[in-house]
């Protein structure tokens, strides 16, 4: 029975993780839609911001699949559609052909700046005390 209670626990409290989860990214997607951007577009361009801080760096795409909770063939096509709106920059590496590497571009750095107090301040309408 004490098994039983502790999994119904922790049931519960996954799903109250999964629903502030889900909450605090719909709040994204809604404050950034009218700048063009959702909830994963921003992640991704908040990790190139912090990755490449200097205009002109590069990420190995490979160093972001970790880091945002998208599969790698999701997250190629999401560089593809903020390369395609001039948001970011992709480039083979050189050194080994299978790697690509991505850059913010001048459009990409200046959109992050200008949603970043946005998505801040959404956090902390969804997470704050």
């Amino acid at each position: 029975m004490a098994v039983n209670a502790a999994g119904t626990r922790l049931e519960e409290q996954w799903r109250d993780i999964l629903a502030v989860h889900a909450r605090t990214m719909c709040e994204i997607d809604r404050v950034l839609h009218p700048h063009g951007l959702g909830a994963s577009d921003f992640e991704v361009l908040d990790l190139l911001a912090a990755e490449t801080p200097t205009e002109g760096d590069l990420c190995r795409v490979q160093n972001l699949v970790g880091r945002v909770h998208l599969s790698q063939s999701a997250l190629s096509r999401l560089i593809g559609r903020l390369e395609k709106d001039g948001l970011v920059e992709r480039s083979v590496c050189v050194e080994d052909r299978r790697g690509v590497w991505v850059a913010l571009t001048r459009k990409g750095r200046d959109l992050h700046a200008e949603v970043l107090p946005l998505q801040r301040e959404a956090l902390g309408r969804m997470l704050g005390d």
